[in-house]
């Protein structure tokens, strides 16, 4: 990572379909370099440009799961449970012993054949604690991590993105059955070009770029960036628990969510009622944000801390031999 790899990466979190001729105008390269570094970011498994479906659209809500294991069982557990499309975000925690991961299902999971019914009977679990995500605190299109550096003006950010976007009106709609080839090309390359949609679609550029607005716009497609810290330096990562009156939930999540080492901040259900996941360089460095930054917010109560020490699944990718990579690809 030099100072122009930085730059580009903060640019694609700001707008992760822009052109690359607009990339390196705003960073002050040439476009040939702008795609050649972002080409080989992307080829060394350090990030990825990914389209997501809102759950919400097809009537799913988020579990946070924090599933204690048998020793011997975690490992063919985590595996199995990273290659189901209804969990994002799979982690092994605390030493080895804990996975922790979100589950995509109906708030009125009932079905034997979901994993909510399914979890509490395997044999590999020795406990299991479910709470619903409810509220994620960072707005749709937040960079995320920001903590390996670089930096954007407003004057930036407003040439990529053109200025905010309005708020959909209501809920979105769920994706027709015929838009599944152009999902299934973003969710692996979410910078996948007009040009290219519109053959593996079938249909005209113009279609095509015209249902992406469609589905933008809605709030039923948007992108995220998969990052591995650890390639860029930062090798420590945690899940926070966080206990918050519910007077300052809301303007706590809002200020924890807006912190450089915060990669996601949500309110959840049960008696710690915050979750939020940190990266920092090492444990000096965690122990300098919980002490300053973290300390400052008011409003908390308590805390607990799980330690990740094996990163297994990201929003869109799955990690495999310290590459992210696309699901198909394992």
């Amino acid at each position: 990572m030099n100072a122009v790899d930085t730059q580009i990466l903060r640019t694609l979190q700001c707008a992760p379909r822009a052109p690359f001729r607009l990339i390196g105008e705003v960073n002050g390269v040439s476009e040939q370099t702008a795609a050649r570094r972002y080409h080989a970011l992307r080829r060394s498994g350090v990030m990825r440009v990914v389209g997501l479906v809102d759950p919400a659209v097809h009537g799913e809500a988020q579990w946070v799961a924090r599933i204690r294991c048998r020793p011997d069982r975690v490992g063919p557990l985590a595996d199995a449970l990273t290659r189901r499309p209804d969990i994002a975000y799979a982690s092994i925690a605390s030493g080895g012993s804990e996975i922790i991961c979100v589950i995509r299902s109906p708030l009125d999971a009932q079905r034997e054949d979901m994993l909510l019914q399914q979890l509490p009977r395997s044999a590999a679990v020795l406990d299991l604690r479910i709470d619903l995500l409810i509220h994620p605190f960072d707005a749709p299109g937040a960079p995320g991590w920001t903590g390996y550096g670089g930096h954007l003006t407003p004057e930036q950010e407003q040439r990529l993105t053109g200025g905010p976007s309005p708020a959909p009106a209501g809920p979105p709609p769920p994706p027709d059955a015929e838009d599944a080839p152009l999902l299934a090309a973003l969710a692996e390359d979410g910078r996948t070009s007009h040009t290219r949609l519109a053959e593996i679609t079938g249909w005209s550029k113009g279609r095509v770029a015209r249902r992406l607005e469609s589905l933008e716009s809605s709030g039923a497609l948007s992108y995220d960036i998969d990052l591995l810290p650890e390639r860029l330096g930062y090798r420590l990562n945690a899940t926070l628990w966080l206990r918050v009156a519910p007077a300052r939930l809301e303007r706590t999540g809002q200020e924890i969510a807006g912190h450089e080492e915060v990669a996601f901040a949500g309110a959840i259900s049960g008696d710690h009622n915050v979750m939020a996941i940190v990266t920092c360089r090492d444990a000096q460095d965690f122990y300098r944000y919980l002490t300053t930054r973290l300390a400052a917010v008011p409003g908390i109560d308590a805390y607990g801390v799980s330690i990740r020490v094996r990163r297994l699944k990201q929003a869109a990718s799955l990690i495999s031999h310290g590459r992210l990579v696309h699901p198909v690809q394992v």
